[in-house]
């Protein structure tokens, strides 16, 4: 992982709470160039220290009105990486941790309803060579969503 420096944090900063803003309005903030914007900004994308982008879709919006968190027990830990190579093939799986605790893995995934859900438990990752048991756990509704803070340490 590639180390940031002030301005890389100060450009973390102002995007990732509005990654629509336009690179002009960030150079004007950190005094810099448009095209210095782009080329760290880049590099970021690039080190791996900025992940992902696009739009964030409303499950419920598309009909997936159940989220739901799955801790998952295997047989043995190093069956994880197997293990997680078959959840990824369930499109409806969102998030997979390899954890500490009672659980083995922990997924997020969404679903339509409940029936869809038990298909889902049942039917596919029940069904997994390895997997041992589940535990679910449905969200009811989802109160905090957001990114890290970035923080800007003073020099002083």
């Amino acid at each position: 992982m590639e180390k940031v420096d002030l301005l890389d944090l100060k450009i973390l900063k102002i995007i990732s709470v509005n990654a629509r803003i336009p690179f002009k309005d960030v150079a004007a903030v950190c005094g810099v160039s448009r095209a210095a914007i782009h080329q760290r900004v880049q590099r970021l994308i690039e080190a791996g220290v900025i992940t992902g982008s696009g739009y964030n879709v409303c499950p419920k919006s598309i009909g997936y009105s159940t989220c739901t968190y799955v801790g998952i027990k295997l047989e043995r830990g190093s069956m994880y990486k197997g293990v997680a190579a078959q959840l990824e093939k369930i499109p409806e799986i969102v998030e997979c941790h390899f954890t500490t605790g009672p659980y083995t893995m922990l997924i997020k995934l969404y679903s339509r309803d409940n029936e869809h859900l038990m298909d889902l438990l049942n039917n596919r990752i029940q069904e997994i060579q390895g997997v041992i048991s589940t535990e679910t756990l449905i969200s009811l509704e989802q109160s905090i969503s957001r990114t890290v803070p970035v923080v800007i340490e003073s020099a002083e």
